[in-house]
């Protein structure tokens, strides 16, 4: 069974906005630390942002700080990042990763791909210029 499962990826134009969803199965979810990341064609993984189990502790790649947002519900199991003015650079396939951790903040290890334990397959975003 899959742990974490990314949805809302898809096609959009320059400067056009997508939310991504990422439901988790780990329990119990205030548990895990939750991060982003993205992989352009042969590019390396690149870290996108991450967020404590509370949500009142982020950490952003400095090139996506003020265009995306990263949040989560706990109630519904389900992390977010909310994509805007979207640039042609962004097109990847995004990935959730969960790492157990219930400090109150997320520090900038977790910019790491290595701090995290569980990691969704991956939804594609293609912006278009």
């Amino acid at each position: 069974q899959e742990q974490l499962v990314e949805s809302g990826g898809g096609l959009v134009q320059a400067g056009g906005s997508l939310r991504l969803s990422c439901a988790v199965s780990l329990r119990p979810f205030s548990n895990y630390a939750m991060g982003w990341f993205r992989q352009a064609p042969e590019k390396e993984r690149e870290f996108v942002a991450a967020i404590s189990w509370s949500g009142a502790s982020t950490v952003y790649a400095d090139s996506m700080k003020g265009r995306f947002t990263i949040s989560r519900d706990n109630a519904k199991n389900t992390v977010y990042l909310q994509m805007n003015n979207l640039e042609p650079e962004d097109t990847a396939v995004y990935y959730c990763a969960a790492a157990y951790h219930t400090n109150y903040y997320v520090s900038s290890e977790f910019r790491r791909p290595g701090k995290y334990d569980d990691w969704g397959r991956g939804t594609p975003v293609t912006v278009s210029s």
